[in-house]
């Protein structure tokens, strides 16, 4: 089974909310869940909607067809009837003359208990039309809420609304699975994966300026400090932001700073001070469309290329492209790790989709996570004879914390230096210096840089390559192209700079066509590949309107742009 629930109506009408109700509810009932949220940047007003898809099968894209619709207003109606399906139902406070309509009066009916309470009417509605047991509405609502008044009425609403569907309407699917399905699960959007990431990382100090996408991190890790004995800061704009998680790696502790799009653009400077002072850095980036404010809540992966140049000159830095919300958690984990041991930025290249979307996944598993910070042992180490960026065979200096050694003070500096960092201008140590940060890449190469995930049949004929939050549609979408006899493999990045290519270039000697699928506008993927294996893109998909892929999408853009037209 596979249905598609979608919540429509405009920012006010407690859409997030209703969402959050329903989506967690399926969640509790067992279905495989996978929601994500196309909104307006606005308080109020505009057209937003939620799409909750649910069924027995692991889900990793959100789909276009609507079995149900719940719509708060006729604007809903008219930008979604079309793709409800014959055998689907429209929730609509009021009546309209068609078969598919379910008039259940919602305000009317919460004017007599609490008004402030009608979308509890709409969730009760849809788990009547699922044939689902009511008490698992009801216990969220009694966690959501303290106030037994509020608990008592929005329990009344969502038995109005379950007693307002006819008992002949329901829709029709196997409940069996129900019985069976393994609840060792959590179910997490991504923003939230990279905050809890961060945390089993063990980072104790997080400030940003909020930004949408990249807000919902901030959020989750100030509304968890306590319980995870972290410092949120919310600075004055981003490059306070990342100056004070500078500061704070500097002095020990682990440190993170996040942002989306402008606001990334601000922080490039100081991004440069953590290369050359190589003070160990993690920065989210959320990507969101732009230039400028562009579509500040839509999705977009244009911010490839400039992540791995962004500031000024070079030095080395890691930029990680998590798939989904699973992946999210454990490359945000990495990433602490990484930054630490190369003594380096590294950046978590995220997007809107991948941020705002929800899905069920495995309890992520910590015995086999190990926190890593690489300072120098005080004991091993005279502390006259400390060098901060002392020159060492691999790039990576011993680092030690203000106070860590006695009678040291733990020079850094954004100007180049010497080994004692000192500012220095001198032409051999500016080229040693220069060579000495470097290295590290080689090191990150040999000995921590990941492969890309391979999907496919060992010889494929054609191959696509894609990365970070693309991943999950182009999953599902493999699958409808397989079905039509098609030896197509899949390729998905995950660590993206510096782009491994060994699997690639293998891969590459056997595929009839290369074609990248990229949420931007020139194929960025494809021109790095090129740029760093000579290997030429032969198709590209691409998509730059704001929006995610579908997988239904995908696949019959590979049959009419690929196959078709190739």
């Amino acid at each position: 089974m596979d249905l598609n629930l979608v919540l429509a109506g405009e920012a006010g009408q407690g859409l997030k909310t209703l969402e959050a109700l329903v989506g967690k509810a399926l969640f509790r009932a067992g279905f495989n869940i996978f929601s994500n949220k196309d909104y307006m940047s606005r308080v109020r007003g505009g057209h937003n909607f939620m799409s909750i898809r649910f069924g027995d099968r692991p889900l990793q894209a959100p789909r276009q067809e609507i079995d149900i619709l719940v719509a708060l207003n006729d604007e809903s109606i008219e930008k979604h009837q079309h793709k409800v399906s014959e055998d689907g139902f429209i929730l609509y406070d009021g009546k309209f003359d068609d078969d598919r309509f379910i008039d259940i009066y919602a305000s009317e009916m919460a004017k007599r208990i609490n008004p402030k309470a009608k979308n509890s009417v709409y969730a009760g509605a849809v788990w009547k039309l699922l044939d689902l047991p009511i008490a698992i509405l009801n216990d969220l609502i009694g966690e959501k809420f303290a106030d037994d008044d509020i608990v008592y009425d929005n329990h009344q609403l969502l038995e109005v609304g379950y007693n307002a569907i006819d008992d002949e309407k329901y829709i029709d699917y196997n409940k069996s699975f129900l019985d069976g399905k393994d609840n060792q699960e959590i179910y997490i959007n991504g923003n939230q994966a990279v905050g809890l990431g961060a945390a089993a990382a063990g980072v104790k100090f997080y400030s940003a300026y909020p930004m949408t996408p990249s807000t919902g991190i901030l959020n989750f890790l100030a509304q968890n400090q306590k319980d995870f004995g972290i410092a949120v800061e919310q600075a004055e704009d981003e490059i306070g932001a990342i100056n004070m998680a500078l500061g704070a790696s500097y002095s020990g502790v682990r440190a993170m700073t996040g942002s989306s799009g402008g606001g990334f653009s601000l922080m490039v400077e100081a991004l440069g001070y953590a290369g050359v002072g190589e003070i160990p850095l993690v920065v989210a980036e959320v990507q969101r469309p732009g230039p400028a404010t562009g579509l500040p809540t839509r999705t977009g992966q244009a911010d490839l290329l400039f992540a791995i140049n962004a500031s000024q000159d070079e030095f080395p830095l890691i930029v990680l492209a998590p798939t989904d919300q699973e992946d999210a958690f454990y490359q945000s984990f990495r990433a602490f790790n990484l930054a630490d041991k190369y003594q380096l930025p590294v950046i978590i290249l995220s997007d809107q989709f991948l941020a705002d979307s929800s899905k069920n996944i495995p309890e992520y598993k910590l015995d086999n996570l190990e926190i890593k910070r690489n300072f120098v042992d005080s004991d091993k180490v005279s502390p006259k004879s400390y060098r901060r960026y002392h020159f060492t065979e691999d790039g990576i200096s011993p680092r030690a914390y203000p106070g860590q050694l006695a009678d040291n003070v733990v020079l850094v500096d954004s100007h180049e230096h010497d080994e004692n960092g000192f500012v220095t201008e001198d032409i051999e140590l500016r080229n040693k210096m220069m060579i000495k940060r470097f290295k590290k890449l080689d090191k990150f190469i040999a000995e921590d840089r990941l492969e890309p995930e391979y999907i496919g049949p060992e010889e494929p004929d054609n191959l696509i390559v894609c990365w970070g939050s693309t991943a999950g549609p182009l999953k599902e979408a493999l699958e409808i192209i397989q079905k039509r006899d098609e030896n197509i493999g899949l390729l998905i990045f995950k660590d993206i700079w510096p782009l491994p290519v060994e699997k690639l270039k293998s891969l590459s000697n056997l595929a009839g066509k290369i074609i990248s699928i990229e949420s931007n506008f020139s194929g960025q993927l494809a021109k790095l590949i090129q740029q760093e294996t000579t290997i030429k893109v032969d198709y590209k998909i691409l998509k730059y309107d704001g929006r995610p892929f579908a997988a239904k999408e995908l696949a019959e853009r590979y049959f009419n742009e690929v196959i078709n037209h190739g």
